[in-house]
């Protein structure tokens, strides 16, 4: 249930494809005074056996008036009484790449042994039709087309083509014998567009009654065209009369010596109509959305020609000089003065396509040149641009500042260099393309006050990348414990995309991310343990999604770690390999389960006895092993659940969550913690839809108001509350029963993380995610309980929205990974 019912032509990887299908029509035979004087068209196909003759059809996409790749062109086709294709073509161009004005010319080819002017081997056009990629309102075109095929004529892609499929309807004057269409002309149109619908799937298709239709119709076009060839011969037979019957008048009525004006519209038409109707049926792709067209939008350059907009003529030669209006009441060389309709002559301006004012730029460089330092050191501001500062500093980490904001900013550096919040906001207010701001920065801010961590990850991502911002980033991360750096580890990981090496350059160096991860895991096993592990995930080969530079970085990484590892013990390093023998053997296991052709209880023993095996070394093993899923995305809200509730708990406000342990071990397998539980829906079934009678049964008391264990209660009512607010925050989705767990000791939280950040397949979810029985579970929406649940969700959202930055700069880090969504 996606939100948008279109998609772009720039989503679209897929080459241009057309059907051909079939050609309708009758010729018409030639008189045999043509074929004396003209005895070469004695040979074309289509005059031997109008009706079987050897056509092909080519066909080749066009866009402003030039040809887009090369031609492609259908196989040979033997006909008996019908040209009938139905062959699909594909042309070498994407439809990402087709711009706008893109269409196809079609080109019927007849077989000929004689060469002319417009004959390509051996084959002379029998007709031509133009058709357009897009239609007027910019959506790529999709099923059966209908195109009026041009006799004699190939088709052109110009911009203003000759041989549109549908020409612009004539003007006609209003006479008795006007064209009217014949009642079979009618029928025919209301059966195009029954066959519209029938396409787009808005009738039922009943395969034999269709053929049979389908038959039918093919009679009635034949019957429409006898029909229109009589009507037209019909008008043309009175037209002749009519101008018979002029030209005696007119010559009567002229005088003697002069030739009378027999010209006229409706012969001049009459001359242009065609005897032979020729219709090309052919089809586009069909889509499940409208495609609708979309560009890049490339800046102007710099530096363009002076007459850009003055059209270029085709044949070269010099350019005339352009007139020239010197306005009104000025009088020229000439003494005249210009007339106010002469054009007036375009001259470039140079400065017309840039981003900022000049004079603004001039005016920056001005105040942040080094002659002004000395002076900002002192300024202090008034009290209307501190409240002006102290609102620049409160803005999130996703805010970009305009221009004044960061002139403000940087005018009073030196003051604001004692408020930590205000270093991020000083470094991208600072200009790091020009070699002056840079120096003055780099002297300043050593001596800035000591950041925060959230403010040290958002100096970590791709924004910023001088190696004195990210050494000092890192330097603040220094000194953070292990286990608050295992909280952020995953987007550290994810920061390394961010990091500047030379090609030829050993090791790593002293003041990079990199190389603070590496020695903070060697000395801490665990942490190196996870950082082993979210670094093999992205080196992961199985990954489609992972860019190649990355993964030869990340490579990198991993090698001076091992490295690392070595110098300081091979323990550690033996005990990484028997990890990953020990992922290979669950592999295999998973592997040659799920593949067998066993039935479910012989599986079922069959790994009871792998697992037994004391070869594996997995008697004693409390974990699910998955494979063929990718845990990435479970990993990262599980350590984002971990590091809220470490946030909460620093408040003093503990609500027993339950951030299980997972550890992706590849792209598509890891390993989830075990936690002992029970699904809602289970719950339900069993207990009648009671989560009461659920912990009355495992944690009875008879003196508690429910019946239920006090601290199992208050557990209870503490893990709803968390877990609310932390799926609110996140914008978890996809929520049902079964994965909404509870433990006998009362607490409650989510599994099947796999819809994050407002994703739901759900159509109309709600944002908080409560179901009735957890509300029945705290005694209903009129209890006492219920109304503490309030209170905690209120205390929890609420401490946890001072830390928003944070959150805000972990989920920034990851953006640019190969988690999905």
């Amino acid at each position: 249930m996606d939100t948008y019912t279109f998609a772009t032509s720039r989503q679209i990887d897929f080459p241009v494809h057309v059907k051909i299908n079939n050609l309708d029509g009758t010729p018409t035979s030639i008189p045999p005074s043509i074929l004396l004087q003209q005895p070469e068209l004695r040979h074309l196909g289509s005059v031997q056996n109008p009706k079987s003759s050897d056509l092909y059809v080519t066909v080749q996409l066009w866009a402003d008036s030039k040809p887009i790749g090369v031609h492609m062109q259908t196989s040979y086709k033997y006909f008996k009484n019908s040209r009938v294709w139905n062959e699909w073509l594909r042309l070498p161009v994407l439809i990402k790449d087709c711009p706008i004005t893109s269409q196809l010319a079609i080109t019927i080819w007849d077989v000929s042994p004689a060469d002319s002017n417009v004959a390509r081997d051996h084959s002379v056009p029998f007709g031509g039709t133009t058709v357009p990629l897009f239609d007027n309102e910019g959506t790529l075109q999709k099923g059966r087309q209908k195109c009026k095929v041009y006799r004699k004529r190939p088709a052109d892609g110009l911009a203003s083509t000759t041989t549109p499929s549908t020409p612009p309807p004539k003007r006609r004057r209003k006479q008795k014998d006007a064209y009217q269409p014949t009642p079979e002309e009618q029928e025919l149109e209301r059966l195009e567009q029954l066959f519209k619908r029938h396409e787009m799937n808005e009738m039922p298709r009943v395969d034999w009654l269709d053929k049979l239709v389908f038959k039918a119709v093919y009679q009635k076009r034949q019957e429409a065209e006898e029909a229109a060839r009589k009507q037209a011969a019909s008008r043309r037979a009175v037209r002749r009369e009519r101008k018979a019957e002029r030209d005696q008048i007119l010559a009567q009525t002229a005088p003697n010596g002069q030739k009378a004006d027999l010209s006229d519209d409706e012969e001049s038409e009459s001359e242009g109509e065609d005897k032979e109707q020729f219709t090309l049926y052919i089809e586009f792709p069909r889509w499940d959305f409208p495609i609708v067209f979309e560009d890049y939008e490339y800046e102007p350059p710099k530096v363009i020609r002076q007459f850009q907009s003055i059209p270029t003529s085709t044949n070269p030669g010099p350019r005339s000089a352009p007139e020239v209006q010197l306005g009104p009441g000025i009088a020229g060389a000439n003494g005249f003065e210009e007339d106010e309709a002469s054009r007036v002559i375009r001259i470039y301006d140079p400065e017309q396509f840039q981003r900022d004012n000049p004079c603004e730029i001039k005016h920056r460089r001005l105040i942040r040149s080094d002659r002004n330092g000395y002076m900002d050191r002192d300024l202090k501001p008034n009290a209307k641009l501190r409240d002006e500062l102290n609102e620049i500093i409160s803005y999130g980490p996703t805010q970009d500042l305009n221009p004044e904001e960061k002139d403000v900013v940087w005018k009073f550096r030196h003051h604001l260099s004692k408020d930590k919040r205000a270093l991020t906001k000083f470094v991208k207010a600072t200009n790091w393309q020009d070699p002056n701001e840079i120096r003055q920065a780099i002297d300043l801010i050593p001596y800035w006050a000591e950041i925060d961590v959230d403010a040290a990850l958002e100096l970590l991502g791709p924004t910023f990348d001088n190696p004195v911002v990210r050494a000092y980033a890192v330097d603040r991360l220094r000194k953070a414990d292990d286990e608050e750096l295992l909280l952020y580890l995953l987007q550290l990981v994810q920061a390394l995309k961010f990091e500047k090496y030379e090609a030829e350059e050993e090791g790593i160096p002293d003041s990079s991310l990199a190389r603070f991860l590496i020695d903070r895991a060697t000395r801490n096993f665990v942490l190196g343990n996870y950082l082993h592990w979210y670094l093999m995930v992205e080196c992961d080969e199985k990954s489609p999604d992972v860019n190649m530079t990355h993964r030869k970085l990340f490579a990198r990484v991993e090698y001076y770690f091992m490295l690392s590892l070595e110098r300081n013990g091979p323990e550690q390093r033996r005990t990484l390999l028997r990890q990953g023998e020990l992922i290979a053997i669950l592999d295999k296991i998973a592997k040659d389960i799920r593949f067998g052709r066993d039935n479910r209880i012989y599986k079922i023993e069959r790994l009871k006895k792998y697992l037994a095996d004391p070869k594996n070394d997995l008697i004693k093993y409390p974990i699910i092993f998955k494979t063929g899923d990718d845990l990435r995305q479970d990993q990262l809200v599980i350590q984002i659940i971990t590091l809220m509730d470490r946030l909460l708990q620093i408040e003093n406000l503990d609500l027993k969550l339950t951030p299980y342990r997972i550890l992706a071990t590849a792209a598509s397998a890891g390993a989830v913690q075990f936690i002992p539980s029970t699904s809602l829906s289970a719950i339900s079934a069993k207990h009648r839809g009671s989560i009461l009678g659920y912990l009355r049964t495992h944690n009875p008391d008879t003196s508690a108001p429910l019946g239920i264990r006090k601290e199992v209660m208050d557990t209870y009512i503490k893990s709803c509350a968390g877990y609310c607010v932390i799926t609110y925050i996140l914008g978890v989705g996809d929520r049902h029963l079964e994965n909404l767990l509870l433990s006998p000791t009362g607490h409650f939280f989510h599994i099947a993380l796999g819809f994050i950040l407002g994703r739901d397949p759900k159509p109309f979810a709600p944002l908080i995610k409560i179901a009735k029985e957890m509300v029945e579970g705290l005694g209903g929406a009129a209890s006492p309980h219920y109304a503490q649940f309030q209170q905690y969700c209120f205390t929890a959202y609420m401490t946890l929205r001072k830390s928003s930055s944070l959150v805000l700069n972990l989920f920034s880090l990851m953006v640019r990974s190969s988690v999905p969504d």
